[in-house]
């Protein structure tokens, strides 16, 4: 039997409260309007679900075990419609353990600063598996890729620290950290090519490689020696004085980052996140 929502609402309403006037209140609707609900609803049962008298409304047996079941059914929506908008709020993300360290942990309190109401939780790895709760931060090659997903286009330089730097055009021969990809179909790091640009093939240079751009940054400041990477990994410890781009000249990549279908994942704190984080990625 199908009966009316705003009829069942009003019945609640009335039967908790003990009142069509307060009903009328709490609904932002008259008493004559909780009044016509409920005798349509009563109509629809044929049965008597009030006791009314001039000066108060009381429940009838049947009534008391409406209201029993209309109390809990709209407690179990207004508990669900609550976990909806707490989940809403959080925002999972899954990206590379070197963007997570390197770019957004660093800049979450800046989002926070912002947006105080959201929560966001990172996980990371190289194999990132892709649903519709997670927004999916990747690393890839920019001709697989949909314009639309790609949210930063990869440059990569050689940095190192201040006393370092001061040493290049004096250095016989240096060390440079790198990447191997340990995602073997990504395109190679760019680094003959940029030794070429630079005029430096024929530098003495003994090159060491991580899997992770994250640990070759990390060795080449115990170290003091040079890292050839990404400037997008890079301009939080130069911003804050720890590395120096080398004045030589960056090279582009086949390399880029991207959130897969990103369409798909615009739900409201999403989009605020997404937002964000194009601009944060633009000034760098």
């Amino acid at each position: 039997m199908q009966v009316s929502l705003p009829a069942l609402k009003a019945f609640e309403s009335a039967a908790r409260l003990g009142s069509f006037k307060a009903a009328a209140a709490e609904l932002s609707i008259s008493p004559t309007a909780v009044s016509h609900h409920i005798n349509k609803l009563e109509q629809r049962l044929s049965v008597t679900l009030f006791m009314r008298t001039a000066r108060k409304v009381a429940l009838t047996e049947l009534g008391k075990e409406l209201a029993a079941a209309t109390s809990q059914g709209f407690q179990t929506i207004e508990t669900a419609i609550e976990k909806i908008a707490v989940k809403d709020k959080q925002i999972n993300v899954a990206t590379t353990s070197s963007f997570a360290a390197l770019v957004l942990i660093p800049a979450l309190q800046e989002f926070y600063t912002q947006y105080p109401e959201s929560n966001v939780n990172i996980t990371s790895g190289e194999s990132i598996e892709a649903n519709n709760f997670t927004l999916p931060i990747r690393l890839g090659e920019i001709d697989k890729q949909s314009s639309a997903d790609v949210i930063k286009l990869e440059q990569f330089n050689l940095f190192c620290s201040a006393h370092t730097a001061a040493q290049f055009n004096q250095t016989e021969q240096m060390t440079i950290y790198t990447t191997d990809w340990k995602n073997s179909s990504l395109p190679s790091v760019p680094l003959q090519a940029w030794l070429q640009l630079n005029g430096l093939q024929n530098k003495q240079i003994k090159v060491r490689r991580f899997d992770q751009e994250l640990f070759g940054i990390q060795q080449s400041l115990l170290e003091n020696a040079y890292v050839f990477c990404s400037r997008t990994l890079t301009q939080g410890y130069v911003k804050a004085g720890v590395l120096i781009e080398l004045n030589t000249q960056a090279i582009n990549s086949q390399l880029c980052y991207y959130i897969a279908n990103k369409e798909k994942h615009f739900s409201r704190h999403n989009f605020m996140f997404i937002e964000w984080l194009d601009k944060l990625l633009t000034e760098r």
